[in-house]
Parts: structure tokens; sequence; C-alpha cells
């Protein structure tokens, strides 16, 4: 049996979390999850549409071309996600928005 994480165990998000809520005050708020299963992860994770991803994907000096884009849901979904180092941490960023279906022509279904 292995052996229970205390808090102390998760100090590592914790602390990034603190300084993101010092450094980035003033961004959108986020979804936030610290887990035992991930000691050393912060996940930050958007579910308002894309700009709050990208607010903070910019503010955390990630570039464009690290972000990864995928659907789910059927292609009802997209999901933009990226990761960044901070403050000895591994920070995940994941923003979630509905894909919009364009009407079909002349409103037939």
């Amino acid at each position: 049996m292995s052996e229970t994480l205390t808090l102390d165990g998760l100090a590592v998000p914790l602390r990034a979390l603190r300084l993101l809520t010092v450094d980035f005050s003033h961004l959108p708020a986020a979804d936030i999850h610290v887990s035992p299963i991930f000691p050393n992860r912060l996940e930050l994770s958007f579910h308002s549409g894309l700009p709050d991803f990208e607010v903070w994907r910019e503010a955390l000096d990630i570039a464009p071309d690290e972000v990864v884009y995928r659907e789910q849901s059927d292609g009802q979904a997209r999901v933009l996600k990226a990761s960044a180092d901070f403050a000895g941490d591994a920070l995940e960023l994941t923003g979630y928005s509905d894909v919009r279906v364009p009407d079909p022509v002349g409103g037939a279904a």
C-alpha cells in the first residue's frame, strides 16, 4: 500500500497558484485543479469559450505553435491545451468551446 500524500506534498502547485494570483490577478478566473495523483501539476481550465484561454496563454508566454487542438463530443466541442513550466511546476491550460455549426443554406435541414 502506498503512503498517503499530505497537503505539504502539494506545496509546489499551491505555491504556483499563489504566485499566479499575485502576478496575474487581473486575468479571468479559471477552474483550478490540484490533485495528489499528479502532485507537481496545476491545471487551469476555461469553459466559457477560448478568449480566456488565449489571454492566459499570452500572459504565460506560451507560443501559439505549442497549443494542441482537438475536438470531442463527436466534433461538437473544441479543446485547446497548452503546458508551461511555472514556479517549478507543470502548469496545464485547457480551453473549451462549442463548435458553431452553420445553418443549412436556405434553412433546410
